[in-house]
């Protein structure tokens, strides 16, 4: 009975293991690949394919050698490989900083496939182990049902712990080295246990293994996880690969595989330069005359470390506002980091539309900063978030939204310009230069563009002046016939992902 037991145990922490390492995988990846449905659907795909010949082959195999010392040999086998991945891998993904630096399509898709290959002989392995613990508690034919079903149950309710135990505990107290520690540990400690019991002289031998893992994450410990000329913090969260940058005097926010800015700060600027300055500009395109002590409020969803919260203050006073920001470590970096202490400044930590259903308040300016290629929430990008959008705006407020593009490849600015004018009387666009980046405004009121030119007159700070000037100079046309976007049919992700796709092979 003790054995049976032990081997029901055996088949819940690979389980529980497998599944965690799929979570970590996306993790050790995220910093050089991203997080997006891409890089998700590859991860899945490719454990799942491998999980599937470990089914295969551990059927086989349980039936030529039905011993308990073969199944805790494979399993310490499968443990070994999980807990030397993070370290196997570094110097691969070395050359993904480099591809994405060049846009190089050998050096992104080399080191990504190279990643990936590394779970094939652990994943596998571990697929082995359930139908191996089957054939060695099957006694009777008539009940191999029950006991292939109680095996799954158990191996998938592990894989249900497996899910949440990286996310939630692992990998923001440890990170994710150590989290491919803590698994590979956990499931040699189960592997040597059962050959201790079966066959003690091998496993004398496979003692070499924990050591080997913990000897690594000793020797490692404290290395950065991507290096990055200038880096003088870096952590994980639940969400997010944060990084923080300062070069010259300034300081940047960098999230996951690094490629776009989410906040630059500087503390004798009050003016940071790029996309940011051009949400100052949005609220004069209302009607004139339309002077800054008119903007009240602000909301802003996507604060990140709140370079555009600190510019509003800046430059319009010590006006309410509200910053909703899903990630909880980036607000902590971000008050540490970045003087994100702003007296007027509000924190909610929470998703943005969910914030925005909860809040009674009405704004004069509702920024939206949450959409970087290929990141796009498509909750935050269809008519009935717009909606919610508009009925928190004054009758003279603004939204303004960063969306991001490619050169030549407008599809996605046209789709959320769609879906604003479905909302909105007015739409505006202003293309940032030197970037991957368009801001879109949408107005309450019917507006036109030369309304900039008009309320530009009424402004007596010279650099708020040369804000106004610089979006005048660079607002374009805002096509039409983009998709509108609903709840019920945003197809975002294939958007973004056509669109990000064909700009690296181009």
């Amino acid at each position: 009975m003790q054995q049976r037991r032990y081997l029901y145990f055996t088949a819940f922490v690979s389980g529980l293991v497998s599944l965690g390492v799929e979570l970590a995988a996306s993790r050790l990846l995220a910093p050089h690949f991203g997080d997006s449905h891409l890089v998700w659907a590859a991860i899945i795909s490719l454990i799942l394919l491998y999980l599937t010949a470990g089914y295969f082959l551990g059927g086989r195999w349980a039936d030529r050698s039905p011993r308990p010392a073969t199944l805790y040999s494979l399993a310490a086998w499968a443990a070994f490989l999980v807990g030397v991945i993070p370290f196997v891998a570094r110097p691969v993904l070395v050359l993904a900083a480099q591809g994405f630096a060049d846009y190089n399509v050998a050096l992104l898709a080399g080191p990504f496939v190279a990643v990936l290959l590394l779970f094939s002989v652990p994943v596998t392995l571990m697929g082995c182990v359930s139908p191996f613990v089957i054939r060695l508690l099957m006694e009777e034919v008539e009940g191999a049902g029950g006991v292939a079903g109680r095996t799954y149950a158990i191996s998938t309710a592990g894989s249900l712990l497996g899910t949440l135990l990286p996310v939630f505990v692992l990998i923001p107290l440890v990170g994710t080295r150590n989290t491919f520690v803590v698994f590979a540990l956990l499931l040699l400690a189960v592997a040597l246990i059962g050959l201790f019991r079966s066959a003690p002289k091998r496993a004398l031998l496979y003692l070499a293994m924990p050591a080997v893992v913990v000897i690594l994450a000793l020797l490692l410990r404290g290395q950065p996880i991507k290096q990055q000329e200038g880096a003088i913090y870096e952590t994980e969260s639940s969400y997010n690969y944060i990084q923080v940058v300062e070069r010259n005097g300034w300081r940047y926010l960098y999230l996951n595989e690094g490629q776009g800015i989410h906040s630059v700060y500087r503390p004798d600027q009050r003016r940071v330069g790029g996309t940011w300055d051009y949400f100052l500009a949005a609220p004069f395109f209302n009607p004139p005359p339309f002077a800054p002590d008119r903007i009240h409020s602000l909301a802003m969803i996507g604060l990140a470390a709140g370079t555009i919260p600190k510019e509003y203050t800046a430059f319009f006073g010590p006006i309410p506002i509200d910053g909703a920001e899903i990630d909880a470590e980036i607000v902590r970096v971000g008050r540490e980091y970045f003087a994100m202490d702003e007296p007027n400044l509000n924190i909610v930590v929470t998703d943005g539309r969910a914030f925005l259903d909860r809040s009674a308040c009405t704004y004069t300016v509702v920024g939206i900063d949450a959409y970087r290629l290929p990141y796009i929430p498509w909750h935050l990008t269809t008519v009935e978030f717009f909606q919610s959008v508009r009925d928190h705006l004054s009758t003279d407020g603004v939204v303004v939204v960063n969306v991001g593009r490619t050169p030549g490849d407008d599809r996605l600015v046209e789709t959320i310009a769609a879906t604003l004018a479905a909302v909105f009387p007015s739409v505006h666009a202003m293309d940032v230069p030197a970037s991957f980046n368009t801001i879109v405004v949408a107005t309450v009121q019917p507006t036109a563009p030369e309304n900039l030119l008009v309320n530009r007159a009424l402004l007596s700070d010279p650099t708020l002046q040369q804000i106004v000037d610089e979006a005048w100079a660079t607002l374009r046309p805002v096509g039409s016939g983009g998709l509108v976007l609903t709840d019920d049919r945003a197809p975002v992700e294939m958007l973004t992902h056509a669109i990000v796709v064909g700009y690296v092979f181009r």
